[in-house]
Formats: structure tokens, sequence, C-alpha cells
């Protein structure tokens, strides 16, 4: 049997921009998890007390998991071509890893006809940008430094990476 070929899915058979036709797709248990990776340094990560940073503005990963399933529910608004999706959960797990980095990983699901790729891969990046601006008064030397899907069950394919 030959390979499928590949293709852009938000194209149309004329190149346009198109939202994808998933109509005919089966709603199933969908559930992707992202992760974003900041590095505070020194200066900032100085002030991590009891698992989270206080500041003026109030507990920075606490914070962030607010702004990131706020952003993670508003994906569609934010991404053009994305479908508007009743998430069933988005989750937050924050910690500091052993190089001093804080791993911010967000994993959402839903019941439906379309994956939540997106809306994780949004809410971790959203929760990242949120601890940037809560630190930001102590150092600009804030580096986000890479946001990955890590894993996605549901639809076609799955996805983990090693």
């Amino acid at each position: 049997m030959k390979e499928q070929e590949k293709t852009f899915s938000h194209l149309d058979a004329s190149g346009n921009p198109a939202m994808v036709d998933v109509s005919a797709k089966a709603e199933t248990k969908r559930i992707a998890q992202a992760r974003s990776i900041v590095v505070l340094g020194e200066e900032i990560m100085q002030h991590l007390t009891n698992g989270d940073i206080q500041t003026k503005k109030g507990p920075v990963f606490q914070t962030a998991i607010i702004a990131g399933t706020m952003g993670a529910k508003k994906t569609s608004d934010l991404i053009p071509l994305c479908h508007p999706l009743g998430l069933e959960s988005c989750k937050f797990n924050i910690q500091v890893n052993e190089a001093n980095e804080v791993v911010i990983d967000c994993t959402a699901s839903i019941t439906g006809k379309t994956g939540v790729e997106m809306e994780a891969l949004t809410g971790a990046t959203v929760a990242a940008l949120t601890i940037y601006d809560m630190c930001k008064a102590f150092s600009h030397d804030i580096v986000i430094k890479e946001t990955k899907l890590m894993t996605k069950t549901g639809g076609k394919n799955d996805f983990e990476r090693k």
C-alpha cells in the first residue's frame, strides 16, 4: 500500500486558507500535552519559596496557571483557522527542573472531532508569557526557551516526543 501524500490541512484545492472541514470525522477522546520552558536566571530564582515566586502582583506560577487556562480557552480567537472548542479539561503542572528552569506542562482534553494540540500549546505559551510579565521588574534577562508538543492522543495519529 502506498503512503498517503501529506498536504497542508489549512489550504483548499486552490491554495487559499481554509478551516478544516471536520463534519465527517468521528468524535473521539483527544488529549494533548505541551511544554514551555522559561529560564529566569539566578536573580529571580532566589525569590522562589514554597514552590512559587511571590511578587507585588501576586504568586507568579499560580497566576500563570490562570492566564494559561484563559489562553487555552481563547485559542480560536488567536489562531485564525482553529475551531472554537469547549475544552473539557485544561490542567497545568509548573515545576523547577534540575537545571533551575521553570517547566510548564499544559494538558488539554476534549471529546470531539478535532484535536487540542493548539490549545495545549497556547496554554503553555500564555503561562510562560505571564511568568515573564510578572518577573520582568526583577530582570529582563528572561528567556522563554522553547515551547513544544509532548504528546497527542485521539484522532487520526497519536504522537509522543521521545
